[in-house]
C-alpha cells in the first residue's frame, strides 16, 4: 500500500511545477485528476519532438508531457463555461487538494479562485503555484523557470569564470517548486488532521530558487561578497571539481583532509599533503591557483577508469561525467530500478527516488491521454 492512497487531488495546472507536484503525489498513491483544456490539453503535449507513438501509430504527445504526468487521470473541461465550472466544483466536492498555477487573480472570473474555494470547501487544501507569489511588487508577473534562474542569482553562480552566466540543463526552479509544494501539501494535510480546516498554500518559483542557493547564499550573507562563477570548482572545498584524464573527464570530490592525503599518495606525490600551502582545506582554498595545476598535470597521466578504481579503493569520492546513455547503462541505476515501463505505456519512464520499506513509490500507470 502506498501512503497517500485514498487522497484525492485535482490538478488545475500545466507545464511543469504544478504537474511535477501532482506526479509526486500520484507516485505516493494519491488519485490525481488532471483538468486540461479541451482539444489542446496541457501545453507540454506539443513540446516536441520527440513525440511518443502508441501501439497503433497514434500520437500520444511529446515526451516532455510524459515526464511529469505519470499516474494521473485526465479530463478535458472548459473552465470558462458555466458548465465547466460546475464540473470542476463537482470534482472538488470530495477532493482533498487542488493544485493551481494560474496568474494571481486569474481564477476569480471563473469562481475558482483560492478565496472562493476555501469558503465553499473549508477542508480543501489549495496550493497556488506562481512565478513570484501572491504578494509583493512582482505578484502580477507571469513566471518562467528561465527568468527565475536568472533573477534568483542561480545563473550568476553557474558557468565558467570567464564565460557567460548559464542556466541549468533542467528546469530546476520549476522542479524544486513542485517538490516543495508537495511537502507543503503534506504538512497542511497533517495540520488538517488536527484542526479539521483546510489551507491556502502560496508557492513561488522565485522563493524556491532563492531558498536552494544554500551555502552560496550563506557565503554571501556572512561575507557581503557575491560569489562568482567557478565552472566545475567548489566555492568552499578544494579539490572538488572535474579533471581531464588521458581518456575523459573525472570528477574528484575530496571532502576532508584525510581524503586529500590519500589522493596525493595515489598520485605518487605524498609530499603535497604535508605542504603547508595545502595541508588543510582552508589552506587549499587560499592556494587553489597553485594546487589545481599540480593535480591536473598528474591526473592527466591516468586513464579515467583505473584512477576511479584506485580512488574508490581508498575511499576518495570520484565518478565519471556520464551522458544520459551512460546514466541508464550504469549498473547502480539499473540495480535501483530507476528506468521502468509503466503499465500500458509506450515508452520507459524515470521512477520516483522515494523508497519506503523496500517499495519504490512510483505510480504504476503512465501519463494519461486527453479524455473528454
Amino acid at each position: 500500500m502506498r501512503p497517500l492512497e485514498g487522497l484525492r487531488v485535482v490538478e488545475l495546472a500545466r507545464v511543469l511545477a504544478g504537474p511535477w507536484c501532482g506526479q509526486l503525489l500520484a507516485d505516493l498513491g494519491a488519485e490525481v485528476v488532471k483538468v486540461e483544456r479541451p482539444g489542446a490539453g496541457d501545453d507540454t503535449r506539443e513540446w516536441g519532438p520527440p513525440f511518443v507513438t502508441g501501439a497503433d501509430g497514434e500520437n500520444l504527445g511529446a515526451a516532455y508531457y510524459h515526464s511529469c504526468n505519470r499516474g494521473k487521470r485526465s479530463v478535458a473541461i472548459d473552465i470558462a463555461s458555466a458548465a465547466g465550472q460546475a464540473e470542476v466544483r463537482a470534482l472538488l466536492a470530495d477532493a482533498d487538494v487542488v493544485i493551481e498555477n494560474y496568474k494571481v487573480g486569474g481564477l476569480v472570473k471563473y469562481g475558482l479562485d483560492p478565496a472562493r474555494l476555501r469558503a465553499d470547501f473549508p477542508r480543501l487544501i489549495v496550493c497556488s503555484i506562481t512565478g513570484f507569489g501572491q504578494t509583493g511588487p512582482y505578484a502580477h508577473r507571469a513566471g518562467y523557470d528561465f527568468i527565475v534562474q536568472a533573477m534568483s542569482g542561480f545563473m550568476s553562480l553557474t558557468g565558467e569564470p570567464d564565460g557567460a552566466p548559464q542556466k541549468a540543463g533542467i528546469a530546476y526552479a520549476d522542479i524544486f517548486t513542485g517538490m516543495y509544494s508537495a511537502v507543503a501539501i503534506l504538512a497542511a494535510l497533517r495540520r488538517r488532521d488536527v484542526s479539521g480546516g483546510g489551507a491556502h498554500i502560496d508557492m513561488a518559483l522565485l522563493d524556491s530558487q532563492v531558498s536552494v542557493l544554500a551555502n552560496q547564499a550563506a557565503n554571501y550573507l556572512a561575507s557581503g561578497v557575491s560569489p562568482k562563477r567557478m565552472g566545475n570548482g567548489h566555492a568552499n572545498v578544494v579539490p572538488y571539481q572535474a579533471f581531464a584524464t588521458a581518456d575523459g573527464q573525472l570528477v574528484v570530490a575530496v571532502g576532508n583532509d584525510s581524503q586529500y592525503r590519500k589522493l596525493c599518495a595515489i598520485l605518487g606525490e605524498p609530499q603535497w599533503a604535508d605542504d603547508a600551502r595545502f595541508a588543510n582545506n582552508a589552506a587549499r582554498l587560499a592556494n587553489r591557483a597553485a594546487l589545481i595545476p599540480l593535480l591536473a598535470a598528474k591526473i592527466a597521466t591516468w586513464d579515467a577508469q583505473p584512477l576511479s578504481l584506485a580512488l574508490e579503493a581508498e575511499g576518495v569520492p570520484a565518478g565519471p561525467i556520464n551522458d544520459l546513455a551512460g546514466v541508464f547503462a550504469d549498473p547502480q541505476v539499473i540495480a535501483r530500478g530507476m528506468r521502468f515501463r509503466p503499465e500500458g505505456a509506450s515508452i520507459d519512464g524515470v521512477a520516483s527516488p522515494i523508497v519506503i520499506d523496500g517499495e519504490r513509490m512510483v505510480a504504476p500507470t503512465g501519463a494519461p491521454p486527453l479524455t473528454p
